[in-house]
C-alpha cells in the first residue's frame, strides 16, 4: 500500500512537470525598482525545492530542540539494560553458590536503580551468606515508603537469618508482622514458623503447626510422624515442676505415639526422675505386654519399689515367654541381688552371660561376691566386665 502511494505521487509529479514543460506562460515578480520574471516552469521547481529545504530545515530544528531529551532517554534505557544484566548476573551467581559476587552485583542493580527492592534482598541474602551480618542488615533498613512487596521479601528474608542464627524470638516477631500486615501465611511462612517453635521449644505450637503443614500438603505424612513423634519425646522429656504436670502431659499424648517404644522409654525415665515409680512400672508392665522390647524391660529393674518381690514374680513370668532374652535374664539378676536372694541371683546372671556376656553382669557378680564376703571373686568379675568394655 505504501509503495503504491509512492508511485501514484511519482506519477502524479511526472505528469504536472510535463504539462509546464509545454507551458509557455511566465511569473514576473515585481518589487519596486527591481522585476524578475521566470518561466512558469522553473517558479514551480524552484517552489517545490524551496519547500522540500524548508521541511528539511524544520525537521532539523525540531531534532536539535529534542536532542536533550533524547540523550536523557538513551541514558535511562542504557541505564536498565545494564541495570537488568546486573541483576541477572546476582541471581546466577547467588544461586550458583558465589555469594561475593552476586553481593557486588547486586549492588550495582541498586545503583543503577534495577528493581531496588529486589536488589536489596539479594544483597542482603549474599551478604548473610558470607556472614557479613551489618552489610546484611544495612541493605534491610527500611524507608519511610516502604512498598508492600520488599515489606514481604524483608520480613521473610529477616525470619529466615534470625533462624539461622538461633534467633527464635526475632524470627516469630518478623512472622508477627507478616500476619499483622494482612499478609496471609502460606506454607513458606509456616515452615519457617515451625523452625522458629522448634527452636524456642514452643511445643504445642509445633503440634499445631505440623497439623496445618499437613493438612495443606507442606510435609510429607512420615515427616510429619517424626516431628509429631520428637514433639511429645521432648514434651516428656523435658524437666517439669512436679509430677501432676508430667501425668497430664502423658495423659494427653495420643494413644499412637503412647505406643512408640521411645516415647514410652522417655516417660519411663521422666516418672522415674520424678519418684513416681509406680507410674514408670504401670508404663513398662503396659508397653511388654503389648509389644516386647528389650530397652524398655531394662529401664524395670530400675524402678524399685517397696515391693521387690511382686517384680520379681512379674519379670519371671515375662521370662517364660522369653526365656532366652540375656536382658531380661540380667535384669532380674539384679532384682534377686537389691532382695537378698543370692542363689537366684547369681543363677540369673551366670545364664544371661551364657546368652550375651556384658560388662553390667559382671559387674552385678562382682556385688554378688562382696555381698558374700569373696574379694578375689569379685575383683575377678570386674576385671572381666573393664575386659568387656575394651
Amino acid at each position: 500500500m505504501k509503495f503504491m502511494a509512492w508511485f501514484l505521487g511519482l506519477f502524479s509529479l511526472a505528469v504536472a512537470l510535463s504539462l509546464a514543460a509545454h507551458n509557455p506562460g511566465y511569473v514576473q515578480l515585481v518589487y519596486p525598482p527591481y522585476r524578475l520574471e521566470m518561466s512558469f516552469t522553473f517558479f514551480v521547481l524552484t517552489a517545490l525545492a524551496l519547500f522540500v529545504l524548508g521541511y528539511f530545515f524544520v525537521r532539523l530544528l525540531l531534532s536539535v530542540a529534542r536532542l536533550p531529551e533524547y540523550v536523557r532517554q538513551f541514558r535511562v534505557e542504557r541505564a536498565h539494560s545494564q541495570g537488568r544484566l546486573a541483576m541477572a548476573e546476582a541471581l546466577g551467581a547467588f544461586f550458583s553458590g558465589y555469594y561475593a559476587l552476586a553481593e557486588r552485583a547486586a549492588v550495582r542493580a541498586i545503583k543503577l536503580g534495577e528493581d531496588r527492592d529486589l536488589s536489596r534482598v539479594v544483597a542482603a541474602r549474599s551478604a548473610h551468606q558470607l556472614r557479613a551480618f551489618d552489610r546484611r542488615d544495612k541493605y534491610l533498613i527500611v524507608g519511610h515508603d516502604e512498598p508492600d512487596g520488599f515489606a514481604t521479601m524483608r520480613l521473610m528474608a529477616q525470619a529466615e537469618f534470625s533462624i539461622d542464627q538461633h534467633w527464635p524470638q526475632a524470627a516469630l516477631q518478623s512472622l508477627n508482622e507478616l500476619r499483622e500486615a494482612g499478609i496471609k501465611s502460606h506454607v513458606s511462612t509456616l515452615r519457617l514458623e515451625l523452625k522458629a517453635q522448634q527452636q524456642a521449644h514452643n511445643l504445642d505450637a509445633v503440634l499445631k503447626l505440623v497439623d496445618q503443614l499437613e493438612g495443606r500438603g507442606g510435609i510429607d505424612a512420615a515427616v510429619a510422624m517424626q516431628l509429631r513423634q520428637k514433639a511429645w519425646l521432648e514434651k516428656i522429656s523435658v524437666p517439669m515442676l512436679d509430677v501432676a504436670t508430667l501425668r497430664v502431659v502423658w495423659t494427653s499424648a495420643p494413644d499412637e505415639f503412647k505406643k512408640l517404644p521411645k516415647v514410652r522409654i522417655a516417660a519411663v525415665r521422666a516418672f522415674i526422675n520424678h519418684g513416681d515409680l509406680h507410674g514408670a512400672q504401670k508404663i513398662i508392665k503396659d508397653g511388654l505386654d503389648a509389644d516386647w522390647d528389650d530397652d524398655l524391660a531394662a529401664l524395670y529393674g530400675e524402678c524399685l519399689t517397696e515391693k521387690v518381690r511382686d517384680q520379681i514374680e512379674q519379670a519371671e513370668r515375662w521370662l517364660k515367654l522369653h526365656p532366652d532374652n540375656a536382658g531380661l535374664l540380667l535384669m532380674l539378676g539384679k532384682l534377686c541381688l537389691h532382695q537378698g536372694l543370692w542363689n537366684k541371683a547369681q543363677n540369673y546372671l551366670d545364664a544371661s552371660n551364657g546368652i550375651a556376656p556384658s560388662s553390667a553382669a559382671y559387674v552385678a557378680l562382682g556385688h554378688l561376691a562382696e555381698k558374700l564376703q569373696q574379694p578375689n571373686e569379685a575383683l575377678g568379675y570386674f576385671q572381666k566386665a573393664v575386659a568387656q568394655d575394651g
